[in-house]
């Protein structure tokens, strides 16, 4: 279990890679115009020029999320300091399935 400070640092450094313009570019096109409502619509959205924008958004939250679930950060931590995972999960939630499908 780590620390509060060692929490606290890996969260202050998951805060600073946000700050890297292309990251930055990628976490506001997510947030505010991918809208898919269907999973063909997800597909057609991000096979095009948006397609490492949305591999950026979720493999940051994927690398995020393995710290917590590996013990680096401890959870409560975590969420408290990085809300924004919700909003891209509650976008991705209903295709996951599809999506593990597509990619296994």
């Amino acid at each position: 279990m780590p620390t509060p400070f060692e929490s606290a640092l890996l969260n202050l450094q998951l805060f600073d890679l946000r700050r890297d313009a292309v990251l930055r570019e990628a976490r506001a096109w997510f947030l505010a115009d991918f809208n898919p409502e269907s999973f063909a619509e997800l597909v057609a959205m991000v096979s095009g020029e948006r397609n490492a924008a949305f591999r950026m958004e979720l493999g940051y939250w994927d690398m995020a999320s393995s710290l917590v679930t590996t013990g680096a950060i401890e959870a409560e931590a975590f969420r408290a300091a990085h809300s924004e995972i919700f909003a891209t999960f509650s976008k991705i939630q209903p295709y996951l399935s599809e999506l593990r499908n597509a990619s296994a």
